[in-house]
């Protein structure tokens, strides 16, 4: 069995895959960020399956120029940069690997929310700036209590619902917006159940996203989500960058209405670091200093999660060509035919 390993990234050539899988010949294809290398025609002729690596970046190469692959994966939770109709008019399964990661996100949510209402990404720079005189509890912007505060959740899944019991810990009162989720959810939680994005942006404190990115949730937090949202609210993306308007957060935050926001990922990986608001944020300008804390995609890692991810995206391969169990499987309306 052949797997086409698009957009590898690891620095190894598939050592921990190889010691799990020695049957499996991996053929790695290593592109460097932004850039979209073609797939080699001999994988294109041989690949029994492709797992593309990148969270951002496509496959080069076409579901039709497959000759014989009958499965690609998405080595992460996001499927967005696979082609679910192409793949599914070969009537060739997308699966994905949404259990890895899962408390590394909501970990990192948390941590970016904690990094501004409690000053800690703020109190650095300011005392290396001011030495002595930054010495002095008042000088981070966001600080506030979370006894009692609204975490406005956007997509109760699996991250989701871990933010959500992480920000529940802290005594905070959790509502959630998913229109995707059948009723009962808000019973069996617990949590609060809006039925509009407008409602959940009026009531919320902070406001964590871990929905998909598809046609409904592109640009979903823009101009009308902001204007609307509770004056001093912060914001939290772990999920995926063009879930929001980079620039109406800019005219958001400039205006106060949005008092923060903690991004974990872009638009478009690392090219928008150029956008106005993180110029701004980087001149450090008054309106935006210490209200923003930016990390690079990282939500996701940890040693331990980026074994699991690795391994789990082969066993899905392996589940379906070996085993004959398919898993995970993410365009089953899009399938012509097959399983």
């Amino acid at each position: 069995m052949k797997i086409l390993c698009a957009n590898w990234q690891a620095a190894d050539d598939a050592a921990l895959e190889k010691e799990h899988y020695p049957n499996i010949e991996f053929i790695l294809q290593r592109t460097a960020p932004g850039s979209l290398e073609p797939v080699p025609a001999s994988a294109l002729a041989e690949a029994d399956a492709l797992i593309n690596y990148s969270a951002t970046q496509h496959v080069g190469a076409k579901p039709a120029d497959f000759a014989k692959a009958k499965v690609a994966v998405r080595a992460g939770v996001g499927f967005d940069n696979l082609d679910i109709h192409g793949w599914g008019a070969k009537g060739v399964p997308v699966c994905n690997v949404p259990d890895y990661g899962t408390t590394e996100v909501a970990d990192h949510a948390i941590g970016l929310m904690l990094a501004l209402t409690r000053g800690t990404a703020a109190y650095g720079p300011k005392l290396i700036e001011g030495g002595p005189n930054a010495w002095h509890f008042g000088l981070a912007p966001l600080v506030r209590r979370h006894r009692g505060a609204h975490f406005g959740v956007i997509g109760l899944g699996r991250i989701g619902l871990a933010a959500a019991r992480r920000a529940a810990a802290f005594d905070m009162k959790v509502i959630f917006y998913d229109p995707l989720l059948e009723s009962g959810v808000d019973l069996a939680t617990g949590y609060e159940r809006v039925h509009s994005l407008d409602e959940l942006m009026h009531r919320s404190d902070i406001v964590s996203v871990h929905a998909p990115l598809n046609a409904d949730t592109r640009g979903m937090l823009g101009d009308k989500a902001f204007d609307g949202a509770k004056p001093g609210i912060i914001v939290i993306n772990t999920a995926r960058g063009p879930i929001i308007d980079l620039d109406a957060l800019e005219r958001a935050m400039r205006s106060g209405r949005v008092a923060g926001s903690g991004i974990d990922v872009l638009p478009n990986e690392p090219q928008d670091m150029d956008h106005p608001l993180f110029a701004a944020w980087r001149k450090r300008e008054g309106w935006i200093a210490e209200r923003l804390v930016v990390t690079p995609h990282a939500a996701f890692y940890s040693p331990a999660a980026m074994q699991d991810l690795r391994l789990k995206a082969v066993e899905v391969v392996h589940a379906l060509l070996v085993e004959g169990r398919l898993t995970n499987c993410v365009n089953r309306r899009h399938l012509a035919i097959g399983p």
